[in-house]
C-alpha cells in the first residue's frame, strides 16, 4: 500500500486524481503522468494518476475503448514503477478485479456500476482502496448503502466521488449539497470536475462537454471542503479518443494545480446555522 493511501484515510490528506480518460498508447500516457507528477511535486500536492485500460461504457460500439486489460495493466505497472506514483483505474467486471488489484492502488467503480453488489464486494475483498463514483441516477444519501457494501468486506478504505446528476436528457447538473451530505458517511469525498460538465451522448456517437465550467465547479467544491479533486487531462483534448470535450489541456495544468493547492489549504470555516 502506498504511503499516500494511508495519508488519505488516516490523515485525510487532500489529493488530486488526474490523467487521460483512456490509455491511448504507452508513450502518451507516460508523458502525461510524468508531467502531472512533476507539477504536483512542485506545488506540494499529493497526486494519484488515473487512466483506463478499457472504457466498457462508451456511447457507441465504434468508440475507442482502450488497449484492454493485459496490455493496459502492463502500461500502468510500468508507469507506476518508473515514476513511483500512486495509480487508479476503472474496473467494470468482477473477472478483472484481481488482476487490476495486483497493479493499481485504488480500484475505481464507474458511476453506472455503483450499485453492483458483486463488483463492490469483490473490490473490497482485495484490500485495495475503493473509489465509488456516485451514479448519475443516485441521491447522495443513498450512497450510504453503497459504502456499506464495501465496508462489509472488512475493507475500511473506501471513498466516494461526485460526478453530477442527470437533469433531463443529455445533461448533468452538480448539486453542491451532495458533497456535504456524503461527508456524513465519514469517508473521503472527491469531486470529479470534468465528468460533471460532460454531455452524455451529446455528439451522437460520443459524449460532449463544456470544459469552460470545469474550473468554476472545482472552485466551488474546494470551498465546500472536499478531500480530493478529480480531473481528466490530455495533451490535446480536441484530439482525445475519449472525453476530449470535458478534459483539461495539459498545458494549463501548472496554473490549475497551483490554484488547487492554494485553495485546498484555505480555512473556509464552518458556521452553525442550526
Amino acid at each position: 500500500m502506498s504511503d499516500l493511501i494511508s495519508k488519505i484515510y488516516d490523515e485525510r490528506e487532500f489529493f488530486l486524481i488526474a490523467g487521460p480518460c483512456v490509455i491511448e498508447n504507452a508513450e502518451h500516457t507516460y508523458r502525461v503522468a510524468k508531467m502531472l507528477k512533476e507539477l504536483c511535486e512542485d506545488n506540494g500536492l499529493p497526486f494519484v494518476f488515473k487512466s483506463s485500460y478499457d472504457k466498457a461504457n462508451r456511447t457507441s460500439i465504434e468508440s475507442f475503448r482502450g488497449p484492454g486489460l493485459i496490455e493496459g495493466l502492463k502500461i500502468l505497472s510500468s508507469i507506476k514503477n518508473e515514476l513511483d506514483i500512486t495509480i487508479t483505474t476503472d474496473v467494470h467486471s468482477v473477472q478483472d478485479i484481481e488482476k487490476a488489484a495486483d497493479v493499481v492502488d485504488i480500484l475505481q467503480i464507474p458511476a453506472f456500476l455503483c450499485r453492483q453488489t458483486d463488483l463492490l464486494v469483490a473490490a473490497g475483498r482485495t484490500g485495495r482502496a475503493v473509489n465509488v463514483k456516485k451514479g448519475q441516477f443516485m441521491a447522495p444519501w443513498d450512497m450510504k448503502n453503497v459504502v456499506e457494501k464495501v465496508l462489509a468486506t472488512g475493507n475500511k478504505r473506501v471513498m466516494v466521488t461526485e460526478r453530477g446528476s442527470m437533469y433531463g436528457y443529455n445533461n448533468l447538473v452538480v448539486d453542491m449539497r451532495s458533497l456535504v451530505i456524503m461527508q456524513e458517511l465519514s469517508v473521503p469525498v472527491v469531486f470529479d470536475a470534468t465528468h460533471s460538465v460532460q454531455i452524455p451522448g451529446g455528439q451522437g456517437k460520443c459524449s460532449g462537454g463544456k470544459r469552460e465550467f470545469v474550473w468554476p465547479l472545482a472552485k466551488a467544491a474546494l470551498a465546500v471542503g472536499v478531500n480530493g479533486i478529480f480531473m481528466e487531462v490530455h495533451e490535446n483534448p480536441d484530439q482525445a479518443l475519449c472525453d476530449g470535450p470535458n478534459s483539461m489541456p495539459l498545458a494549463i495544468m501548472d496554473k490549475v494545480i497551483h490554484q488547487i493547492r492554494k485553495l485546498s489549504s484555505m480555512d473556509w470555516g464552518k458556521i452553525d446555522v442550526s
